[in-house]
């Protein structure tokens, strides 16, 4: 009889340690998020470098060399099904020029700067470029296209 009371308590115990665990769990991903917010914040200018040179090696679009690349806002920040890595989409203006003796050459709207939405990626710590551009959308039209690789709360920075 003077066991009973352990089938009150460990069932009591269980739940406790999967709501502290719950509770550790979600307060991890917040200061990741912050984390991963401040470190884009300081060194942007190093990660447009880096979706620049890591866009350019796709060879697309045929003919034009990436010369310039520079983020308009604060990305969207967004969780990745795969690994469960963060994903930052951010608006970012691009710019090109022809190579020579390519077919663009002689096209007038090659200097033209573009938007587009850039992809990076956090991973153990630090950004990475994943050296996707969607031209013409925004992050929030890129978050819908992308919408079966990414998942959780979307919040800007």
């Amino acid at each position: 009889m003077n066991m009973s009371w352990w089938y009150i308590v460990v069932p009591v115990g269980v739940v406790l340690a999967i709501l502290a665990g719950r509770r550790l769990y979600h307060l991890g991903k917040v200061v990741l998020f912050e984390r991963a917010k401040e470190s884009f914040l300081l060194q942007h200018e190093r990660l447009e470098k880096m979706v620049l040179e890591k866009a350019a090696l796709g060879g697309t679009p045929r003919g034009l060399r990436w010369v310039s690349c520079v983020f308009e806002q604060p990305p969207l920040l967004a969780w990745k099904w795969k690994g469960r890595a963060m994903m930052a989409l951010v608006p970012a203006t691009i710019g090109f020029e022809a190579i020579a003796g390519s077919d663009m050459e002689d096209v007038l709207a090659v200097p033209l700067p573009r938007q587009g939405t850039a992809v990076l990626q956090f991973q153990r710590g630090e950004w990475h470029a994943t050296g996707r551009v969607f031209f013409n959308l925004e992050p929030a039209q890129v978050l819908n296209e992308l919408k079966n690789e990414l998942i959780g709360a979307v919040k800007p920075a």
